[in-house]
């Protein structure tokens, strides 16, 4: 058999492409045809694809705390202030540099210490300050605080019983409250700690507090107020105007000068705006007068535009954060420029001809175990099974093999079609209006069904499978891809929608956070450490897919947004998520033991997984590889720290018990430098990930580069006209 697939593909890489020599007929005579009537263009629908609405019985109550005037549109379900808006909307978020709380009409601020061990690393909130109204101006109040508007990088809260307003705005050194009230509302700001020295300027617009945790903190006023203090007191008389609270870095007086130069201009919010391929603009409002100060993670200062002139940096202002030291930058619109990522079907630098016969061999066999009738009724594990079926097509293209391409293209379409139909009996999609966004009918019913996605958990995990799946069709099938077209971009907006109107049916971004640079995984489930994402690797799967599903429709604005969330995944996850040896991002102890995180959370970083414990480190490595696609190679381009992670996984494999599936994606790791003893241990397997497959697994170690070509380097070498035209 193997010797008919050699001989097939040596025939269908020989044969000539000349056609036959005819001899030209003879001329007719020419009769011009009458003219046609003129094409009768596409009209979009009136409006956008809805699947079939429900009530969700599981979903939380969001006007808790959304103001009236938001409640009439979509509502963030995977946001950075989603403790805000849970339960009692009591736990704390991390709004950088401060650990934020809302509790009983007051809101507490911490400047957090870490706690940390090799398994794990969280920053511990205290109150530090805690600022209300020394009365209750608005007894008839239900709520303890509202949010009134927000934004992609800050929230506002309103808390109605004490007349305050505070703008979060992140990467802000000053906390600020808008204070109102006719005649003025009497503050108190309280510590858990003990004020050691407490002075203010001439003018009584600065206050400096001292604490008996070595902490010093800044009280600035736009107008003087009167404040008197006790032991863990301070009080005000009637005040109205604007408060900002920040504290001293290391209680140095060097950064005095620098908090009291930028503490007359706040931001009260801001937003991200994507303006060319590849360029994300922040872009603040402010009010007071002065210039900006506001404070950039090390993700912010490596793509910081070199040739912005609108910025300067303030490499010496520092505040400590989990996220790595934040940096002041003095400027209300920041340019972020990453590395191009060309978004492509097949492998990058391609597979050679000799290797066909290999994969061809692979991929018959896995074809023909193609089974239509898939019995998982889990919209991720369903999606996991289509999206793999689809990579044995492009491969099949790759290596031009197509005769497996009908029963391929056969197979997705009956597996895709009743979740976009409705006809699939044991799932499928629903639209939420509650919220706004999908969610399947399981889900709908039990928040823990198809892990979450009811609630907002996953869903560029799971969506970004089923995107894959359908952008393969829609480029091996244009006519199908022209039908269910409006189910697709459906599914993509419910995580890409990038509209703020009121009349859109999805949130913005719904998992992307655009301070960060990286998704959340988390949904409505209140954490006390924040959002959390534990697969980059299916993250960037998501928006690659949708690129890929902007290439299948000729689509050049889905194509570009989507490579450039998934480059700034790619960052992300090379930044926070894969550990190095020698790295100061953590502590040393957790630096040591760990060369990937498990779970990464808004306020912690965790060895262990949903799934597994952290000695399972096949686990902690598969999970941040699969699925295995052309832009893996670009989510690991570092080969030195590709041997790492690597060298530092292969003594799990000696537990018993380790799944074969996982191992799969260990060997591809070590192919990228070892394709020969790779090859042989992946030819060893005797199972694979439910979304993997032999074919797919010899199609990467094939297209991986030999020792004399050069390896590495980031996602912009791999822009095949960046690399020919500088």
């Amino acid at each position: 058999m193997l010797k008919k697939i050699c001989r097939r593909v040596k025939t269908l890489v020989t044969k000539s492409f000349k056609k036959p020599y005819r001899p030209s007929p003879q001329p007719e005579p020419i009769i011009m045809p009458p003219p046609p009537s003129p094409p009768q263009p596409m009209k979009p629908p009136n409006k956008p694809f809805l699947f079939p609405k429900t009530q969700s019985t599981v979903l939380p109550d969001p006007s808790l705390f959304f103001s009236q005037t938001l409640l009439s549109t979509p509502l963030p379900t995977n946001s950075f202030f989603q403790n805000f808006t849970l339960k009692n909307g009591d736990q704390p978020e991390y709004i950088h540099p401060y650990l934020i709380k809302s509790s009983l009409s007051s809101l507490s601020l911490s400047y957090p210490s870490r706690f940390f061990n090799s398994s794990f690393i969280y920053q511990v909130f205290n109150a530090d300050l805690t600022i209300s109204a020394s009365e209750n101006t608005n007894p008839g109040s239900q709520n303890p605080h509202f949010i009134s508007s927000f934004s992609d990088l800050s929230v506002t809260l309103d808390f109605p019983s004490s007349n305050l307003r505070f703008f979060l705005v992140r990467g802000s050194p000053f906390l600020t409250c808008s204070v109102s009230g006719g005649g003025g509302t009497a503050i108190s700001i309280s510590t858990i700690h003990a004020i050691l020295s407490f002075s203010s300027n001439s003018a009584q617009t600065k206050y400096t507090i001292k604490l008996n945790n070595n902490q010093t903190w800044l009280i600035y006023t736009s107008s003087p107020i009167s404040l008197t203090h006790s032991l863990s007191l301070i009080t005000s008389t009637e005040f109205s105007g604007i408060i900002r609270i920040a504290l001293l870095p290391d209680s140095d007086p060097k950064y005095e000068a620098i908090l009291d130069r930028f503490s007359t201009c706040y931001p009260v919010s801001g937003d991200a705006v994507f303006t060319k391929p590849f360029c994300l603009e922040y872009k603040w409002e402010k009010k007071g007068w002065g210039d900006l100060l506001m404070l950039a993670h090390p993700l912010h200062l490596r793509i910081l535009a070199g040739d912005d002139s609108n910025v300067t940096v303030l490499e010496e202002f520092k505040y400590n954060s989990i996220d790595g030291e934040l940096v002041g930058v003095v400027g209300d619109s920041w340019s972020l420029k990453t590395a191009t990522v060309s978004v492509n079907w097949h492998s990058v630098r391609g597979v050679k001809e000799e290797s066909y016969a290999d994969i061809i061999s692979a991929l018959v066999g896995d074809v023909e175990a193609l089974n239509p009738t898939i019995t998982t009724t889990s919209s991720y594990f369903y999606g996991k099974l289509i999206a793999r079926a689809a990579r044995l097509a492009l491969i099949a293209e790759e290596v031009g093999f197509l005769e497996v391409i009908p029963k391929i293209r056969k197979y997705l379409k009956d597996t895709i079609e009743p979740w976009l139909d409705g006809s699939f009996s044991g799932n499928g999609f629903l639209y939420d209006a509650k919220w706004g966004g999908i969610v399947t009918k399981q889900g709908a019913l039990d928040s823990g069904a198809d892990f979450g996605f009811g609630i907002y958990n996953d869903h560029h995990y799971h969506l970004g499978y089923f995107l894959y799946a359908i952008a393969v069709l829609a480029k091996i099938d244009p006519v199908w891809g022209r039908k269910y077209r409006p189910q697709a971009y459906s599914l993509m907006a419910d995580f890409m929608n990038l509209g703020r109107q009121s009349n859109s049916s999805y949130t913005r971004l719904r998992c992307f956070d655009l301070y960060k640079l990286h998704s959340w995984a988390g949904g409505l489930t209140e954490f006390a450490d924040g959002r959390n994402q534990e697969s980059t690797s299916e993250a960037v799967n998501a928006y690659y897919s949708a690129a890929l599903m902007g290439l299948a429709y000729g689509d050049t604005r889905l194509v570009s947004i989507g490579s450039m969330l998934a480059a700034l995944e790619i960052h992300s996850a090379q930044t926070w998520w894969h550990v190095r040896e020698g790295d100061n991002m953590y502590e040393e102890d957790f630096t040591r033991e760990n060369r990937v995180v498990g779970v990464l959370w808004a306020n912690k970083r965790d060895s262990g997984l949903w799934f597994a414990p952290p000695q399972w480190k096949e686990c902690r490595l598969g999970i941040q590889v699969l699925p295995l696609l052309p832009i893996t190679e670009i989510l690991f381009s570092d080969v030195g720290f590709v041997r790492e992670l690597v060298k530092w996984t292969l003594p799990a494999l000696g537990r018993e018990g380790v799944g074969e599936g996982w191992k799969g994606f260990l060997y591809s790791l070590e192919g990228i430098y070892d394709k020969e003893g790779a090859l042989e241990k992946i030819k060893n397997l005797t199972g694979f990930d439910d979304g993997n497959s032999l074919t797919n697994l010899l199609w990467w170690i094939h297209s991986r580069a030999d020792e004399e070509e050069e390896v590495g380097g980031g996602g912009g070498k791999y822009c095949w006209f960046g690399h020919y035209c500088h």
